[in-house]
């Protein structure tokens, strides 16, 4: 079908405008990425809920029958950045549609852009945050450039498959993981322990907070709402029985630098979204040391979960001061996490 461009808008979808093809939830996996199809229709509902942006559009298929698809996009977080809000798309819009579609060739996809007939859309670039205000210490929210992060195919999944070598026992749990079913973590609105704050602050920041005189830190990310708490008193860990869905942390300063190292964590089935799993022997350190006046932080993580990973993986990045960003609410919505799920099974 033609591209119509008369009297239209063409509103980008973040896996455009970010060249990350697939921030799914359910991963890339099930999603032909390498193509792009295009149809017209009418706009039926738009989803404003977390953790993915959806609408549905009726549509009319080769045959002449009524065809209904949906479409996924990012969070209402990191699609606000790109300028749409609640209002972007209603219901009775016409648009022209351009998706990547399900390989099994159902009416659902990833959305790559949408071109709306009439009206004014807002905000069609993603708006890179800027350096503003040093900040005195670590105390503040952090988030990174997108353009200073080395992009991979398949997004946050071909980030980790990058960089992960893998056990036996890890391959074997990826070859037979369903991201489409149940098994996957965030159908339940699980989300991703650290370091996932880490890779994701491209999209969400990550804030932190001295208490009780710097006995205690605390790191959060704007990421499914993870909250961890750091323990500079000098404490050991529990013991390896007892364990937490973001672990847990144990702190020290190397000079300027603070040394935080995570473990006990909780079992989880895709901690890196591709259903590696990990475990109880897993274990991060990360490093955070001011750069740059203030104005930067140095980040560092190494990743260590011998049951499910060769070897251990170590990452680094730079994420900027922003006091400007609100760390809003994630609020996973249930029901729009799950409608991956629902889609599949009509």
């Amino acid at each position: 079908m033609e591209r119509s461009t008369t009297n239209s808008v063409t509103i980008a979808a973040l896996s455009t405008l970010l060249a990350f093809p697939a921030w799914a939830h359910h991963s890339d996996a099930g999603l032909d990425m390498e193509n792009v199809v295009t149809f017209e229709g009418t706009v039926t509902a738009f989803h404003w809920r977390n953790p993915h942006v959806y609408f549905t559009v009726a549509t009319e298929g080769e045959n002449g029958e009524s065809v209904e698809w949906a479409l996924q996009m990012g969070s209402t977080i990191t699609v606000s950045r790109m300028g749409w809000n609640r209002d972007t798309l209603s219901p009775g819009d016409r648009v022209t549609v351009h998706a990547h579609q399900a390989t099994d060739g159902r009416p659902y996809g990833y959305l790559d852009s949408v071109d709306r007939m009439g009206g004014l859309a807002t905000g069609e670039t993603f708006r890179e945050p800027v350096e503003t205000v040093p900040a005195s210490s670590l105390e503040g929210r952090w988030l990174a450039r997108l353009s200073e992060v080395p992009r991979y195919p398949g997004g946050f999944d071909g980030f980790w498959l990058a960089h992960l070598t893998f056990t036996e026992k890890g391959q074997a749990a990826l070859d037979s993981y369903d991201p489409f079913s149940a098994e996957n973590p965030e159908s339940q609105c699980i989300g991703r322990p650290t370091p996932a704050m880490i890779v994701s602050s491209t999209r969400y920041p990550m804030e932190i907070e001295f208490l009780d005189g710097g006995d205690v830190i605390e790191i959060r990310s704007q990421y499914w709402d993870e909250v961890r708490t750091v323990y500079m008193d000098g404490r050991d860990h529990p013991d390896s029985a007892e364990r937490f869905p973001s672990g847990h942390s144990t702190g020290y300063w190397e000079e300027d630098t603070l040394m935080v190292d995570t473990r006990n964590f909780t079992d989880h089935r895709s901690p890196y979204q591709i259903g590696v799993p990990s475990g109880g022997q897993k274990r991060v350190m990360e490093r955070y040391t001011l750069i740059e006046g203030g104005t930067r932080m140095a980040v560092e993580f190494v990743l260590e979960d011998p049951e499910y990973l060769a070897e251990p993986m170590t990452h680094a990045r730079e994420l900027i001061h922003v006091p400007q960003l609100a760390m809003t609410p994630f609020d996973c919505d249930p029901d729009a996490t799950n409608m991956f799920r629902m889609e599949l099974e009509q």
